[in-house]
């Protein structure tokens, strides 16, 4: 079964850096969209980063020039460095994929379980 799970969450302060990885295993054909997505709480969930279908990438504006969206095809790993963090990046951080597994002739869309950011003042 093919699955999603984010790792390198936790507790930073302001300024401070942190690492996620996603990481894909299972059965996979290959692997279209993949992206970052953050929730905080009393808010809807929003695209931080993304690869487009060109495979170039997109940013929310308000991590611009301090986010880096990163990845590794050949492992179906999927980076996100955060740099000069701010209180308001907490926020539980999932990453999304757009997977087609082996045997199928259709992707589908997964979600990781997420991963807890949390930036101290």
């Amino acid at each position: 079964q093919v699955q999603l799970v984010e790792s390198g969450g936790g507790l930073v302060q302001s300024g401070g850096s942190l690492r996620l990885s996603c990481a894909a295993s299972g059965s996979i054909f290959s692997i279209n969209y993949m992206g970052w997505y953050r929730q905080a709480p009393g808010k809807q969930r929003e695209l931080v980063a993304g690869f487009t279908s060109g495979g170039s990438t997109n940013y929310a504006d308000s991590v611009k020039g301090r986010f880096t969206i990163s990845r590794e095809n050949a492992k179906n790993k999927m980076y996100l460095q955060m740099n000069s963090l701010k209180p308001e990046d907490t926020a539980v951080y999932s990453c999304n994929a757009y997977i087609r597994g082996c045997g199928t002739n259709i992707g589908e869309a997964r979600w990781g379980q997420g991963t807890q950011v949390t930036v101290s003042s």
